[in-house]
């Protein structure tokens, strides 16, 4: 019987491949992906340099061979039998294994609309290629969705000097994941840069040049672009009878309801310690369990312990978010670096903190945000707030309690 196989060659896959190496497993390690390039990392995706889409290898084929990965390139898992063991792959062949990781990310959420099919999804780089190819002076972009990717991909197209409108179903931007205060701070920047919003909007068609709203009203369109989030991809892990919710169920652990299987990255909504699953959509949350579970499947059991952290780049503008701030937590702002930091505080004790500044101006003070909230601190809220306070001095305090 084979080793480990993995299946998604994304950020989570790729890096657990090489993790099951170094935690020492000597088993055969197959890397399975579809797409037909080496793994990249999706992050640079929006952010093309003299106008050419990224690609940022997480690794070169040497490495891959080094490191005794075999890497099924531009392959796909087309069903899974957990009785057997054995996965079925699109050119016809069957993978044994050990332990199988399921790193099946996430897929574009599609339009229902009349003339859906006029809106690019924004997700690989093959769409990101062709998004930034039609990138041309005098074209208008409409971007579906004002969440964190729609809202880079304005940035980065208003810095372009392209007209650029945001349609968005809510009644604010970003509102899911950033804090209300740094959320409308982004918001009020984009507005400042030109960008045209039409919020608390529903679509009721696309057209080949303009999207026709639910009030009647029309914006002129000549690429459209569909950024309304993403669905895990459980499509496997379902039909081979795992557990789901809002992705593969797993434990603690990032075991699935088959021993034999994990799962980490986008795909996995992982148990709690107050129950119920967390999924979370994040580069850093997506390596970090992917070396987790790489670990246990070459024979730890380990517990997958984080504090989430995301990062949007907007302009000049730097947002890092750190935990999971919730509109009922108390909010302490301290100003800093020329940008501001957010601390959420839970009954007292620090659970979530933010930052929006220039360029990288606050990476620092998230940092030791991060290391204050793993450490369990309450801290003084004052102390939070003035900036005369080193953040470094709170946390030496805390260890030392």
């Amino acid at each position: 019987m084979d080793g480990i196989v993995i299946i998604g060659a994304g950020e989570a896959g790729t890096r657990a491949a090489f993790a099951a190496r170094e935690a020492g497993f000597a088993g055969t390690v197959t890397l399975v992906g579809s797409e037909p390039h080496l793994p990249y990392e999706r992050p640079p995706l929006s952010k093309p340099v003299d106008g050419a889409v990224q690609m940022k290898a997480i690794c070169a084929a040497e490495t891959l061979a080094a490191a005794g990965i075999d890497y099924r390139q531009g392959v796909s898992a087309s069903g899974l039998d957990a009785a057997r063991r054995s996965v079925s792959l699109s050119d016809g062949s069957t993978l044994r294994y050990e332990k199988l990781l399921l790193a099946t990310g996430a897929q574009p959420r599609r339009l229902t609309c009349p003339g859906a099919q006029h809106a690019l999804d924004f997700r690989t780089y093959a769409e990101a290629a062709a998004i930034f190819s039609r990138a041309e002076a005098g074209r208008h972009f409409v971007i579906i969705g004002g969440g964190l990717i729609g809202m880079e991909l304005a940035a980065v197209l208003r810095g372009k000097g392209l007209a650029v409108s945001v349609i968005e179903a809510a009644q604010k931007t970003l509102g899911r994941a950033v804090p209300a205060r740094l959320a409308a701070k982004l918001h009020d920047r984009h507005m400042d840069e030109g960008v045209r919003f039409h919020l608390g909007q529903g679509i009721a068609e696309i057209t080949p040049d303009a999207i026709v709203l639910a009030d009647g009203s029309q914006v002129p369109a000549d690429i459209v672009v569909a950024a309304i989030g993403v669905l895990p991809d459980t499509h496997l892990a379902q039909a081979a009878g795992l557990a789901i919710g809002n992705g593969v169920l797993t434990d603690a652990f990032l075991r699935t309801s088959d021993p034999h299987i994990f799962a980490a990255g986008d795909c996995a909504a992982v148990s709690q310690p107050g129950g119920g699953h967390v999924r979370f959509e994040s580069w850093r949350n997506a390596r970090s369990q992917a070396e987790t579970a790489a670990r246990n499947m070459a024979g730890a059991d380990e517990a997958f312990v984080a504090t989430p952290w995301f990062w949007s780049d907007q302009y000049d503008l730097g947002l890092q978010v750190a935990g999971v701030p919730l509109p009922d937590h108390r909010s302490v702002v301290r100003p800093s670096g020329g940008g501001e930091l957010e601390f959420f505080l839970d009954e007292g004790r620090l659970v979530a903190a933010a930052g929006l500044g220039p360029g990288n101006s606050l990476a620092k003070d998230i940092k030791l945000a991060e290391m204050l909230i793993a450490a369990g601190i309450s801290p003084d809220p004052a102390a939070l707030a003035d900036p005369g306070v080193n953040l470094k001095a709170l946390l030496k305090t805390a260890r030392a309690a």
